[in-house]
């Protein structure tokens, strides 16, 4: 893996300009994102799994622009095989964008393993454990394959909550909604398997904390619109 694109710094720099100068002004400017957790990267070193609840296209490129610039310098995002690396030019924007590298969407059997070798060389990864974005906006069960890969490689878990992308821009839909629809991202603390706990027992565990920041930064949302509400 080593001088691979995934950990190429000429890579990195065109990743930069494609993330921060297109694609983040272009979903911010038409959605409204709030950031709450960045705190908890403060100690963070790669390599780690980001794990995130997935219902919309706009889940990758919301945990790109919310994660601070070392922290997505090198991230590697899962994209379905059967749909991202298809046709040549879906495939080539969605390396340069992401840093991708296929799996199918069945589980987390990356070609070559290509997920255990990113971690090894010490590439963060982006992962979606319901391996499918929701049909209804309601998270699905989480398939073990992140926590087994966090299990055996020895690294942690940061989970990531997405609310509001399924509202915003739903599977099916070709654009963002008008109105720059809200949208809340909220980072937790790092998580480890715990003593003789199994890729089951921790991908529950995982998806118990993605429901519970979600629910959390709703509430914190609502409380500060509420907040300036009676300021104004």
């Amino acid at each position: 893996m080593s001088g691979s694109r995934y950990t190429s710094r000429g890579h990195a720099g065109l990743r930069f300009i494609a993330q921060r100068g297109l694609l983040k002004p272009v979903v911010w400017s038409l959605t409204s994102v709030r950031v709450y957790g960045r705190e908890n990267l403060d100690r963070l070193k790669a390599p780690y799994i980001v794990v995130a609840n997935h219902s919309s296209h706009l889940d990758a490129p919301l945990v790109m622009g919310a994660l601070p610039r070392n922290h997505t310098r090198y991230l590697a995002t899962n994209a379905a095989a059967d749909y991202f690396f298809d046709i040549r030019w879906r495939r080539s924007l969605t390396q340069l964008f992401f840093n991708a590298f296929p799996v199918d969407r069945t589980g987390l059997r990356g070609r070559n393993g290509v997920a255990k070798q990113l971690l090894e060389s010490g590439v963060p990864l982006l992962l979606f454990p319901e391996g499918t974005r929701s049909m209804s906006g309601e998270m699905g069960q989480f398939k073990p394959g992140a926590a087994a890969l966090s299990i055996s490689q020895g690294v942690p878990c940061l989970p990531v909550a997405l609310a509001g992308a399924y509202d915003a821009m739903p599977k099916g839909a070709g654009w963002v909604k008008g109105g720059r629809p809200p949208i809340t991202v909220n980072i937790g603390r790092p998580m480890w398997a715990e003593e003789d706990e199994d890729a089951v027992a921790f991908s529950g565990r995982l998806a118990k904390e993605v429901r519970a920041l979600g629910d959390e930064a709703l509430e914190r949302r609502e409380r500060e619109n509420r907040a300036r509400g009676k300021i104004n």
